[in-house]
């Protein structure tokens, strides 16, 4: 309560002193994980538009959609037929693949949107202000962007799984494939995430971003399947398989493949061996961990 103490004055000045008096917090401190939770929380919201303006969640909303409906009408298809499978064959495995051009478009727009303004506006600086880290900032901008991949990815998943049931599906049959799908999916999560976030945090302007996010996505795939198309032609089919290493969308490909019962999308159907399926989770597993290792350096310098 402030406290007026009247003091000498000449006559007719109103100035007024007031003691309002200085309190310290005697609150609860929450630290360093509750700021890490709330940036995680708060970024998970923001790949999706929730908490901002109803034009910032047109475009993941629409993404959410496109990637649900054709699992919908796949369903819909299986339950009037009474199939006994669903019309994509290993669906649960190769549905993000058939759909890698929609996730790479939601990577696009949603990477640069999660670190590109912090970087524009200069207010990173402002989080490692509180009790917070590079690692805190790190680990919960590539956590929020990787599920929010996996609820792209996962969705029309479980969607797939829903209606294999109702469909009266093998149950043992239609688990086991979903468990392979949900294992595939947060790979892909965890690679495309990594591998956006790196390039979205090079540059401040979030249209070069989406840029190039856009282009290493595209074109790393496009030129990777055309190579694997050639020497699929050319019978060199044994380096089909290697050619599939320098592309994020066949290396999920290779080790889906590979480890989780799902089929090659490669020229010919070549997937790879039981040696090069070791590869292919080296190298994804490396590329996770170096795209973790590049934000942490790029990020200790934009806080100094």
């Amino acid at each position: 309560m402030a406290v007026e103490h009247p003091l000498a004055t000449p006559s007719g000045d109103q100035t007024r002193i007031h003691d309002i008096g200085y309190r310290g917090y005697d609150g609860p401190r929450l630290g360093r994980s509750y700021a890490r939770r709330s940036l995680y929380s708060q970024s998970l919201r923001g790949a999706y538009g929730l908490g901002r303006s109803a034009k910032s969640k047109v475009l993941p909303m629409l993404l959410f959609a496109v990637m649900c409906v054709p699992a919908a009408i796949m369903v819909a298809v299986a339950v009037a037929t009474k199939a006994h499978e669903l019309p994509l064959a290993h669906a649960y495995t190769r549905y993000a693949l058939v759909m890698q051009a929609v996730i790479s478009l939601y990577v696009a727009a949603q990477a640069p949107q999660s670190v590109s303004r912090d970087l524009r506006f200069k207010t990173v600086p402002l989080y490692f202000s509180r009790p917070i880290e590079t690692a805190d900032y790190v680990v919960a901008k590539f956590a929020a962007l990787a599920s929010a991949l996996f609820v792209l990815t996962g969705a029309p998943l479980l969607v797939l799984y829903v209606g294999s049931l109702l469909a009266k599906m093998g149950f043992a049959h239609q688990s086991g494939e979903f468990a392979q799908g949900l294992v595939s999916a947060a790979l892909l999560s965890l690679l495309f995430a990594g591998i956006g976030l790196v390039i979205a945090a090079v540059t401040p302007r979030r249209g070069f971003g989406i840029a190039a996010v856009i282009a290493v996505m595209t074109i790393s795939y496009g030129a990777v399947s055309t190579l694997q198309a050639i020497a699929d032609v050319q019978g060199s089919s044994g380096a089909v398989p290697w050619l599939g290493l320098f592309s994020p969308v066949t290396l999920i490909d290779g080790v889906q493949s590979a480890f989780l019962g799902g089929s090659s999308g490669f020229p010919g159907g070549t997937g790879p061996s039981g040696g090069q399926g070791i590869a292919y989770a080296l190298v994804l597993l490396g590329l996770i961990a170096a795209s973790y290792g590049l934000l942490l350096r790029r990020y200790k310098k934009v806080g100094l």
